[in-house]
């Protein structure tokens, strides 16, 4: 937890951002995993976190601008919680810890918003994305599931301040990205032939274990590095296979590190595999060179896809100019996802406000297959944080389907491309603080070309 100043200046900033209404924050409950007592890892709404800084169950907020009001709702902890748990601070201590005086019992929040209703307030709410949102919706503001009109203004204030990273969530961040680094150099230094990717993600989540942290997402441990999220852990590492390892710490405060590496089963990469892994190290650096203030994210993304298809018509995957390929979408065979995203207490930073409000300042998102994956396309200014994470991936289905119609064909060589349908996929990642010059890479520097990752095997 910060400071209470920090939780202070930062609701004042909303509250002047916002200017008049009702601000509703709805905190997260308790999840049972297959019955009540049982529950998952609680994870506190990162917003909720950001303004009131207690990532305790069951709280709600209100900061009412028109009556100078600051409420935290939540209910006192009964003895039979107390056998369960044991001793913990009072809700008004926890409160005043972040600034917050006033605090009342739960079931009064829907009589404050109730009286809010009546006397003509605008309540303004963020995008729900849990079941038990939309339910304390309906109950509290008769708004039923799939009906609700989140506030932009809301959004827009929220997704103006957390994009801007403060130097104590700069030093945040980085522990958690110290952290995620030594997940993949230990990764680095385990992978072998004759193991299970389950082994690899126990090795790295004990990293995060063992500082006290936890996961920013559950573990990517795969030899099938062609599906992009994989999150299987069964499959025996065998000589000749590249491991894919996208993972990241979460510190205690709900800071976010994310990075990835593709690790060679072997000694050493396969001719073949380091012709792709080369180039994809050669469109991450291209990417890197250009992180400066004022630059829009999306042509990075267009060097680094350009980059890409310029290597792979080297090997005779693609032909034509590259550029043009990447204009029409060809990119898309090898590269259909993004080439990064905001992160902070979220590892994709803010995404249940909504990609348009938080990576596009607003404007609308592309629809052509592979870029309506971008994330992040706006202007770059001092303070974001974000992650650079070009790939190369070979789809067998996605190859075929491309082939059966006839796409793109005056830039794809199929008949080379469905040679390396068995060859899975690659990426590295990196995270970024934007500075008023350029960019500073968070946490250790991790191995990336193929002699730095084979000097650790």
């Amino acid at each position: 937890m910060f400071s209470k100043e920090t939780y202070l200046s930062r609701r004042a900033k909303l509250k002047k951002t916002i200017g008049s209404g009702l601000l509703l924050f709805i905190g997260n409950d308790e999840s049972g995993m297959n019955y009540a007592d049982n529950t998952y890892h609680f994870r506190q709404d990162s917003t909720f976190l950001y303004f009131f800084g207690l990532p305790y169950a069951e709280l709600s907020a209100i900061i009412d601008i028109d009556n100078d009001k600051e409420i935290i709702f939540g209910d006192e902890l009964t003895i039979d919680a107390i056998v369960w748990m044991g001793t913990q601070p009072t809700l008004k201590e926890n409160s005043e810890r972040v600034g917050i005086q006033e605090t009342r019992p739960s079931h009064e929040l829907e009589v404050y918003l109730k009286n809010a209703r009546q006397q003509g307030q605008v309540i303004h709410y963020l995008p729900p994305y849990r079941a038990e949102h939309r339910i304390k919706l309906l109950n509290w503001l008769d708004i039923y599931p799939g009906t609700e009109q989140p506030s932009v203004p809301f959004i827009m204030g929220v997704v103006n301040q957390r994009n801007y990273k403060s130097e104590e969530e700069i030093v945040e961040i980085e522990k958690a990205c110290i952290v995620t680094a030594d997940m993949h150099l230990t990764a680095m230094r385990t992978v072998r032939p004759g193991i299970r990717e389950s082994e690899v993600a126990a090795a790295v989540a004990e990293v995060a274990y063992a500082n006290n942290y936890q996961l920013s997402f559950p573990i990517i441990a795969t030899i099938n590095g062609q599906t992009l999220h994989n999150h299987y852990h069964g499959n025996t590492i065998k000589s000749g296979d590249m491991l894919l390892l996208d993972v990241g710490a979460e510190t205690e405060m709900g800071y976010a590190g994310d990075m990835s590496s593709t690790i060679p089963a072997d000694s050493h990469f396969t001719a073949r595999q380091k012709e792709i892994y080369d180039i994809a190290v050669a469109a991450h650096e291209v990417a890197v060179a250009a992180l400066r203030p004022g630059v829009l994210f999306e042509d990075i993304y267009d060097l680094s896809a350009a980059t890409i298809m310029e290597g792979l018509k080297g090997l005779g995957f693609v032909k034509g100019d590259p550029m043009e390929a990447v204009k029409a979408g060809a990119h898309a065979l090898f590269y259909p996802c993004g080439l990064g995203h905001m992160m902070g207490l979220d590892v994709h930073d803010m995404e249940n406000l909504g990609e348009v409000y938080v990576g596009y300042d607003g404007r609308p998102k592309s629809t052509q297959f592979g870029r309506k994956s971008l994330r992040l396309g706006r202007k770059l200014k001092p303070r974001f944080v974000l992650t650079i994470e070009p790939g190369i991936y070979f789809i067998p289905e996605l190859i075929d389907l491309w082939r059966s119609q006839h796409k793109f064909t005056e830039f794809i060589n199929y008949e080379k491309v469905a040679t390396y349908k068995d060859f899975s996929g690659i990426r590295n990642e990196e995270d970024y603080l934007i500075t008023e010059s350029g960019a500073r890479l968070l946490g250790k520097k991790i191995p990336i070309h193929t002699e730095e990752v084979e000097a650790l095997r």
